[in-house]
């Protein structure tokens, strides 16, 4: 039986939902498509965006448009070996990879369009051994990934290619994908339980799909109620990568509300994470950073809460331990802030690394035996405790080269 989400995927462009600035007037794929009709050109694309925005749709359409074959691939359980074997192969029998909805009785003309979704996953090699291809024009590239192709995409392999953002969808775009699909199954949805399964699906036309499908085959009244959707669902996904770049991107928006005294919001990024299965020790860790680099000597307390919210993560780990780190992030989103500390050690870092090893001053120098005092090691060395916390001015402890040298205000 076919699933609900490929049947109802949209054929052309004006089935698509979303993605205006793409496919409206005066958008890239809108205007590529005309002027393929004239030149017959067509670049290779990396599609960049979240899971269920139309990836690999629009690279289907794209290919129906420009009428060229369409060979779909996975990085997960693909070769490049593979993929050459089958462009070779090309026209002696079906592959088991050729989008078969793509033919028609009119002939295919130019290069095929060779489709590899998750690209990011092949690696440096694999991206390498494809670029012949794309450089002698054999095939069009398209490549779809959630991750930023910047840091998983070779930088000639991207110099080929043109890189397509695809936002996440709006709750308006998956209204009308549900519209769509309630059309197929013929069954009416309850007004909350449209609205539940929008917001529950995180702009992800896929899951909204599949779920809408799920509670169509658990319901056995006359419309698919909130409940039937909530069984479906089981529980909200939230969509975090663990590993990716949405990973670094929430961890930022966590520092950096935390540094703009935003308690509310860094609650928010706190819970993201944490409601999602991120490791608890790993954000404890960073918080451990932050509370020396973003508030430092304004409040050294800092330092103190961000270690026993380490430590309480350490021994009784989630779920007990959210409020531990919930406690840390508030104080430290009101805490004063000041990243003087931060800025001076990296003054004394830089100079430590262009001076090299400059001789400690004598007088500063350990004596533990009679020929060290004798050469001069701890001459004069005056042993004193400021109550003040003051430098006598008259001592020096930098080496001769970095004398009177000031790296705190």
């Amino acid at each position: 039986m076919q699933p609900l989400a490929d049947k109802i995927r949209p054929k052309n462009l004006e089935e698509m939902s979303g993605h205006e600035k793409l496919l409206g007037e005066g958008g890239i794929i809108s205007e590529l498509l005309k002027s393929t009709v004239q030149t017959g050109f067509f670049p290779s694309l990396i599609f960049w965006g979240p899971p269920g925005v139309g990836k690999t749709t629009l690279a289907r359409i794209i290919a129906t448009e420009t009428n060229r074959k369409f060979y779909e691939f996975s990085a997960v359980n693909t070769s490049v070996k593979t993929i050459e074997k089958e462009l070779e192969d090309n026209g002696k029998a079906v592959s088991p990879n050729l989008w078969t909805q793509n033919s028609s009785s009119k002939k295919k003309s130019g290069a095929p369009v060779v489709f590899i979704d998750e690209i990011h996953r092949f690696n440096k090699a694999q991206q390498d051994a494809l670029l012949p291809m794309v450089e002698q024009g054999k095939i069009i590239f398209m490549g779809a990934t959630t991750e930023n192709p910047s840091f998983e995409v070779i930088a000639p392999f991207l110099s080929r290619c043109r890189v397509v953002i695809m936002d996440q969808l709006s709750e308006e775009d998956l209204d009308k994908i549900v519209d769509r699909a309630l059309e197929d199954i013929g069954k009416k949805l309850e007004k909350d339980a449209r609205k539940f399964l929008i917001q529950s699906s995180n702009g992800d036309a896929r899951t909204c799909i599949n779920v809408l499908e799920i509670a169509f085959h658990l319901q056995t009244g006359k419309e698919i109620t909130f409940d039937d959707i909530k069984k479906a669902l089981q529980k909200s996904q939230l969509t975090f990568d663990l590993q990716g770049e949405e990973f670094y991107n929430t961890i930022s928006a966590l520092h950096k509300s935390i540094r703009g005294s935003d308690p509310d919001a860094a609650l928010y990024w706190l819970a993201r994470m944490l409601e999602a299965g991120q490791d608890p020790i790993y954000i404890a860790r960073r918080l451990i950073r932050l509370a020396s680099e973003d508030i430092g000597l304004k409040d050294p307390q800092a330092l103190v809460i961000a270690v026993a919210a380490f430590q309480a993560c350490e021994r009784i780990g989630m779920p007990e331990c959210n409020l531990a780190l919930a406690e840390a992030v508030v104080y430290f989103a009101k805490s004063p802030k000041s990243n003087e500390l931060y800025i001076a050690y990296g003054k004394a870092a830089d100079d430590a690394v262009k001076y090299g090893n400059l001789p400690v001053p004598l007088h500063i120098r350990n004596a533990p035996t009679k020929l060290m005092k004798d050469v001069g090691y701890g001459k004069n060395y005056n042993y004193y405790h400021s109550p003040e916390g003051k430098k006598l001015p008259d001592i020096e402890y930098f080496p001769d080269k970095l004398k009177g040298t000031k790296y705190l205000r």
